[in-house]
């Protein structure tokens, strides 16, 4: 079953459920495939990747959202942003956890035989295309940064 399909289905168990912010949540992730499936092309299915895309995206976009509301002491809209964003983040892959990540730039940059700061950007993009959608990239380039330190 396709990242689309879980959550058309999820949209009718949530009105059963009377769940308001997870069907919220799940008719605009909806949208938002169907709004990217016709840019694409019309009739075109989207993949679990393209559908993974857009999720992280809209993840992104409710946890800046939220830091906004955070800031502006907004701790209703605060609560609600967070609560779609954890309903989102059910759909994408288990991220790594520091440690693991920490293990793992460890063996890029010995791979690499990267030894100084200055080539800290060859390792950036490397593991960011080899960790898509397992790490964040922020999360990657200050670790990067701290372990060529």
């Amino acid at each position: 079953m396709t990242l689309f399909e879980q959550i058309s289905q999820g949209i009718p168990e949530a009105m059963k459920a009377r769940d308001k912010e997870r069907l919220e949540t799940l008719r605009n992730l909806k949208k938002a495939m169907l709004e990217a499936r016709s840019l694409k092309g019309a009739g075109t299915e989207l993949t679990d990747e393209e559908s993974l895309r857009i999720i992280r995206k809209l993840v992104k976009q409710g946890r800046d959202s939220a830091e906004i509301y955070e800031q502006q002491h907004r701790s209703d809209l605060f609560d609600q942003e967070m609560a779609q964003v954890r309903v989102m983040e059910e759909f994408l892959p288990r991220m790594m956890n520091d440690q693991e990540l920490t293990e793992y730039l460890t063996g890029l940059i010995a791979r690499c035989g990267t030894v100084s700061i200055k080539e800290m950007g060859r390792v950036i993009g490397m593991a960011n295309k080899e960790l898509a959608g397992k790490a964040d990239g922020k999360a990657i380039a200050e670790k990067v940064k701290s372990l060529l330190s």
